[in-house]
């Protein structure tokens, strides 16, 4: 038997009752034009959500973007389109793919920093419509969410290596990132004004034809984008829909890959570390993005992520009160590989038990810790303990905060406790139900978002 693990911890004297709190909006230039709430509220609730990676570049299975000019030349990336013809693209299946697995919201490449399009739009012929398929994927992806429930959304790069109006291209021996420069020369100037009416007439397009709820912007880190740049275009995509909600990229605000930002006097409404859990956060709203493999666009015999990386990356995303935006890359004939949508579907099927210890929640009381997480909404505390803490779990409980009963989320079969003055101990089964993940519901006498922060100080 394992020694009884006691967790020693304070409570911090501060209140969180608003876990709904603005990122921030318009930045300084717009100081009235904050996140719209309503929105941002409905988009923590999510807590999941696919990510897609996807356009011509599958044909060599090298990565979006970032190929061009180094694993495929140029002059060859740049044709790919021509021979793109993704005949068993099916938006339903896909949309079914990220129901199955639970996701509550889709995001996909519109545009990445390659610059191919993939609707048909009027302001390029590099674009869907110019490929052997003949048309646009974006109306039809926007529909089947809409039939199946799931919230839609755009990427859409900043940056775009192939335009003749923008001045960075890549690659380049001199390229560097977060550099800082002015552009100095008055044709510069004209051609990167050009180009951001290409950026807002394409935007446009998006959102009058698709109705899309988030705009998920990259590529902001270039010296040709400064900060006056990002406000004025998240001003000018709030007065297209008010409540759509875009990321913190759109402003030169972020700070490397773990997504924050330095101040509120840059534009945005969450944050977006990349390939790792963020921070814990109850103040900012925030979205981990991460893939499922290796690469963010398809590739053969990619490395998929294990079950338990999979399902245990979501739970301390949430727990951290965030939101996950999953990865996956379609193949160049249009369809999800099997190996993705099974992977997929074993998440779908231990949320289809444990949902309600995701959705809808607020990371905490409890900070997380290598082997438990937590989330709350009602007058429940979810614990998911991700490794088996012990014989007896033993965690520290406000003065007036009475635990009526406790159950695993997966039968509630109860669970005995033993509640002191300011802790309570439960006790745990030599197995535990769930190998990946097993939820321990706390059902409180208050509402468990009125509860401060517990933070662990040591085991």
């Amino acid at each position: 038997m394992k020694p009884i693990l006691t967790l020693l911890m304070i409570l911090i004297q501060a209140s969180f009752s608003n876990l709904s709190a603005q990122y921030s909006g318009g930045g300084e230039s717009n100081p009235e034009l904050t996140t719209h709430s309503d929105a941002l509220r409905d988009f923590q609730d999510l807590r999941f959500g696919m990510f897609i990676h996807w356009g011509p570049v599958t044909l060599r299975g090298t990565e979006i973007g970032w190929s061009r000019g180094r694993e495929v030349a140029i002059e060859e990336y740049d044709q790919l389109y021509i021979e793109f013809n993704p005949v068993l693209f099916d938006a339903t299946s896909w949309v079914a793919t990220a129901k199955e697995a639970g996701m509550k919201y889709m995001i996909l490449t519109s545009r990445h920093h390659d610059g191919f399009s993939l609707w048909d739009s009027r302001y390029t012929d590099y674009d869907m419509g110019s490929t052997p398929y003949g048309r646009g994927v974006i109306q039809e992806l926007a529909d089947a969410c809409k039939k199946q429930g799931i919230k839609f959304g755009v990427y859409y790069s900043i940056c775009d290596w192939r335009h003749e109006d923008y001045p960075v291209k890549y690659p380049d021996p001199n390229y560097q990132f977060h550099v800082e420069r002015e552009i100095s020369d008055a044709e510069s100037k004209v051609k990167m004004d050009r180009y951001i009416l290409f950026i807002k007439n394409q935007l446009k397009e998006l959102i009058d034809h698709y109705d899309v709820s988030f705009i998920w912007f990259d590529g902001e880190w270039e010296w040709a984008w400064t900060h006056e740049m990002g406000m004025d275009l998240y001003k000018y995509v709030r007065g297209l829909k008010d409540d759509i909600l875009i990321n913190n990229r759109v402003d030169k605000g972020r700070e490397g890959m773990a997504g924050i930002t330095k101040s509120k006097k840059f534009a945005g409404d969450y944050a977006t570390p990349e390939q790792q859990v963020g921070a814990f956060d109850l103040d900012n709203a925030w979205e981990t993005c991460m893939t499922i493999g290796e690469q963010w666009a398809w590739k053969a015999n990619d490395k998929l992520k294990s079950d338990k990386e999979c399902l245990q990356t979501l739970l301390r995303t949430v727990g951290g009160n965030g939101n996950l935006l999953f990865n996956v890359g379609p193949m160049a004939d249009g369809r999800m590989e099997q190996r993705q949508i099974k992977l997929l579907s074993r998440m779908g099927n231990w949320l289809k038990v444990n949902g309600d210890a995701v959705y809808g929640t607020r990371g905490g009381p409890y900070q997380p810790t290598e082997y438990m997480v937590s989330t709350r909404k009602g007058n429940k505390i979810f614990l998911h303990l991700l490794h088996h803490p012990g014989p007896t779990l033993i965690l520290p409980v406000p003065l007036d905060t009475k635990i009526n009963r406790a159950y695993f989320l997966d039968g509630k079969d109860q669970i005995r406790i033993k509640q002191f003055d300011k802790s309570v101990d439960i006790a745990l089964p030599n197995q535990l139900p769930d190998n990946i993940a097993s939820v321990i519901v706390l059902e409180i006498d208050g509402e468990a978002q009125d509860i401060d922060v517990v933070e662990r100080t040591r085991y």
